[in-house]
């Protein structure tokens, strides 16, 4: 019988795949909680996300730098690599949430910029990022809209903004 109590999976990007991995976010919290070092909190997500989920032998090393990167990104420092926009598109999957992920492909292409883009359809993930409303978009971490349909010229203006920072 399955445990009613278990928590829900938390979805992060491990090499090219999104994996749930269940009892992270706990692990994660503890782990800020405790401000631990990032090679000992890297260890700790680990064998805290072994227990509760399948890792395979072979991907363990891309699963500890995936949890290093998440880790780093929750105390609030990069988690990607300098130089590359991180775009995430939340909402159902809808057609307005498609048109904005083709005004972003549009964007980039048209600065010639590298972006690691995600679409974010599961619920919980969204509310994760603090949004109620969707469509929403979110450049370098910074919540750019919500709630309806930007203009072109505004996704070009917030891809340049961001992109300047870079």
């Amino acid at each position: 019988m399955q445990n009613q109590d278990q928590p829900a999976p938390r979805t992060i990007r491990i090499g090219a795949a999104n994996v749930g991995l269940i009892g992270l976010d706990q692990a994660l919290n503890k782990a800020l909680t405790e401000q631990m070092e990032e090679e000992a909190a890297m260890e700790f997500l680990f064998a805290a996300i072994a227990r509760e989920n399948y890792v395979p032998t072979a991907a363990e090393p891309i699963y500890r730098e995936a949890l290093r990167a998440e880790y780093r990104r929750r105390q609030g420092l990069q988690g990607t690599e300098p130089g590359t926009l991180t775009v995430r598109v939340l909402g159902s999957g809808c057609v307005t949430c498609n048109k904005l992920s083709a005004m972003l492909f549009e964007s980039l292409q048209k600065f010639g910029l590298a972006a690691d883009m995600e679409s974010v359809h599961d619920l919980d993930e969204i509310w994760r990022f603090g949004v109620t409303k969707t469509p929403a978009l979110i450049i370098n971490n910074t919540v750019k809209c919500a709630g309806r349909m930007p203009s072109p010229a505004e996704v070009e203006e917030w891809v340049r903004e961001e992109s300047e920072k870079l």
